[in-house]
């Protein structure tokens, strides 16, 4: 009989008894003693009981309850679901989630809604002397929530002198943010202070240039972009085009280097920092827009994500559902135009009142040291930064720090380990979620190698599907009904969400189809709408959600699918490669894509091409064998610490290209040799086999 009708069968038995006049206990022991017992000591006491019987029945409960205890041993499953073992601590999570929930509606539902900014404030009047802010960079400095507050108080008064007497600045209109990390607190003091007077803020990614700087500024609706001088060359690139479009560029600094644009320095330095009444806020909803962040551009130019108040609210949480408190110190390296740097980091701390440390830049040999220095006790990552610290030279010093917390997303389960065994039992919070998603997962329990958790009390609230998908439409497979196709437990499927009034879906600002784009219907029923956030995950029979791909990065070779990640995890093991970056390319004439890896070696390592033929042949099947190694001296790795896929597959392994070291894949000689430009025609004529 099938677990879930034993345990029906059973619930309904014991809600029978007392209507029967029966007691329940009887059924309770019984169930105890085989779950917490194990069967053979429960057959022991059953036993003794037995033998005792003269003496303890005429104290026992009457036949019926003695027969359902029997048919409850009967019937009971040797071991609690998979599901159930994790109950009290689903239960302990749901309800902080719940509370976290209340709060922001209740917060949100007042007139006008009390935001983050109004926490901030808040704060600032109750601790002003707590440090807020500490820069590591050039000129280290650090920032109190008073002085903070009084630094917002004064960009909201320059503003509103600077441009709202003039068209520039309409209420709820965004403005445009474009400085680099040196720029860290003076920036967000300004953005502090255009929250106060209800503007939003698109943070611009400072890297892009050309073409890209220009759509993003465009794409955010703003009408004023604020600028780091020493971006001065970007701006000066683009500035007709943006000119030509009306938008006024100002400089964040005390003078322009640019002719004809003015600067905000002395505006700043000049203006009051007197309170910014709420009522120049009034205007603003739940679901006004509050930042702009933007994608990351890897299918196409980057798009502002919508984040509005109520989401802000919602993701700043995510340090207290961590277990941050607030006398932490939390130190983070992410930039402030990406949302786990700007409003999980910042935001967040702030939202608690802890200190947060930012560092111009990710350095793995500073890490450590900046950690001690300023006493940091949470660390916040993302991406790969945790196998930059496992992969540099181990020290005497490795576990004398304060750090007792690591929150972020994106850590595999063999860094895990490895981190923690080399830096101390450091508790790890994995999460999962996505700029513009409305969906995300918390690996509460601390599982490794999980990025969350979830439970049947968690997907009532934020219901999902994991469903198979087709590789190279990427797009969900449907059924005869024109449904979509659930995959069993431990499966790797399509992570869809359910857009429902409370988990929207906002999307993108600009044209409603690239917003449309990313929604499927007809998922489970008629005129459903799911969010279909691209990504592949696997969930096991307790609930925890294991991350297998990104759909784009999976590629299909052989009729078979890949995933690059499980390709990536299998030659990670080899102890000459330091990072594996792994991707399809095309072939011509052939079928789908073949595996392809770029590689970095690990420190006064050589490459081995026998010993790595030997090592994919033992632990991949043929299809999943990458074909062609690039070795490079560095693998390219964006802002947020991902590894960079899209120019290294339309390089593909042209040598004519491609300057680096290539190896290919021969059989016969049961190795990797180098890559020759007559083996590379041969490839491409067909007559070397793949």
């Amino acid at each position: 009989m099938d677990v879930r009708l034993r345990l029906a069968f059973l619930l309904l038995l014991l809600f029978l008894l007392p209507c029967l006049g029966q007691p329940v206990w009887p059924s309770a022991v019984a169930l105890a003693l085989r779950w917490l017992l194990g069967d053979s000591t429960c057959c022991v006491l059953l036993g003794l009981a037995l033998l005792a019987w003269p003496w303890l029945g005429p104290q026992m409960p009457h036949w019926l309850s003695l027969g359902t205890a029997a048919l409850t041993l009967a019937l009971l499953p040797a071991q609690l679901p998979p599901g159930l073992r994790w109950l009290p601590t689903d239960v302990a999570f749901i309800i902080r989630i719940l509370r976290l929930s209340l709060d922001t509606r209740v917060r949100l539902n007042r007139r006008p809604p009390d935001t983050f900014v109004d926490a901030f404030e808040r704060r600032a009047r109750a601790q002003p002397g707590r440090v807020a802010l500490v820069w590591t960079g050039p000129g280290g400095r650090s920032v109190t929530f008073g002085e903070l507050d009084s630094q917002a108080c004064r960009a909201a008064w320059a503003l509103k002198a600077e441009l709202g007497g003039s068209e520039d600045l309409r209420a709820q209109e965004p403005v445009a943010f474009l400085v680099l990390p040196s720029q860290a607190i003076p920036a967000l003091g300004l953005w502090l202070g255009l929250a106060k007077l209800g503007f939003p803020v698109a943070w611009i990614n400072p890297h892009g240039r050309g073409a890209p700087l220009v759509h993003s500024v465009l794409s955010s609706g703003a009408r004023v972009l604020v600028v780091d001088p020493d971006l001065r060359e970007n701006l000066e690139e683009v500035l007709p085009r943006l000119q030509a479009e009306n938008i006024r560029c100002l400089y964040l600094s005390c003078s322009s280097p640019t002719g004809g644009l003015g600067a905000l320095g002395a505006a700043l330095e000049e203006a009051p920092p007197d309170p910014v009444p709420a009522d120049l806020r009034a205007e603003i909803t739940p679901r006004s827009p509050a930042v702009f962040i933007y994608t990351s551009g890897t299918t196409g130019l980057p798009k502002p994500a919508i984040l509005t108040h109520e989401r802000l609210l919602q993701m700043c949480r995510m340090l207290s559902l961590s277990g941050v408190r607030n006398d932490d110190v939390v130190y983070t390296v992410l930039p402030l135009y990406h949302v786990m740097g700007l409003v999980v980091g910042v935001l967040g701390c702030l939202e608690l009142g802890v200190t947060c440390v930012l560092a111009p830049k990710f350095s793995a040999s500073g890490f450590w040291d900046d950690c001690r220095q300023h006493g940091v006790t949470v660390i916040h990552y993302v991406g790969e930064v945790l196998r930059y610290l496992c992969n540099t030279p181990q020290r005497p010093e490795d576990r004398t720090h304060t750090v007792r917390l690591a929150m972020g997303n994106g850590l595999q389960a063999d860094v895990w380990e490895t981190f923690q065994q080399r830096f101390g039992p450091i508790r790890i919070v994995e999460a999962y979620g996505s700029t513009e998603g409305n969906i995300g997962f918390l690996n509460y329990p601390g599982r490794c190698g999980a990025l969350g958790k979830t439970s049947c009390l968690l997907r009532m609230l934020s219901p999902f599907e994991l469903v198979q998908f087709n590789v190279e439409a990427e797009e969900p497979v449907r059924d005869s009904g024109g449904f979509c196709i659930p995959v069993g437990p431990g499966e790797a499927g399509l992570l869809l969400s359910q857009v429902l009034g409370r988990q929207p879906f906002l999307g993108y600002r600009g044209p409603r189809e690239q917003t449309e784009r990313k929604l499927v219907q007809n998922v489970r029923r008629r005129n459903d709408i799911y969010y279909n956030t691209g990504d592949v995950l696997a969930m096991d029979h307790e609930g925890f959600l294991y991350f297998r791909d990104r759909l784009g990065d999976t590629f299909r070779w052989k009729g078979e699918n890949v995933s690059t990640r499980e390709v990536e995890g299998v030659l990670s093991l080899v102890d000459f490669l330091q990072v594996v970056n792994v991707y399809g390319v095309s072939v011509p004439g052939c079928e789908g894509k073949v595996g392809m890896a770029a590689v970095q070696l690990a420190p006064r390592q050589t490459f081995d091409g026998q010993r790595l033929y030997q090592h994919i042949r033992t632990w991949l099947p043929a299809y999943a064998a990458p074909h062609f190694i690039r070795i490079q001296d560095t693998l390219e790795i964006t802002s947020t610490f991902k590894l960079v896929k899209s120019r290294l597959v339309r390089e593909g392994f042209n040598v004519g290209v491609i300057a680096d070291p290539l190896f290919v894949l021969d059989n016969q000689a049961q190795a990797f040799r180098p890559l020759t430009r007559d083996t590379y025609q041969a490839v491409c004529d067909g007559t070397w086999r793949l």
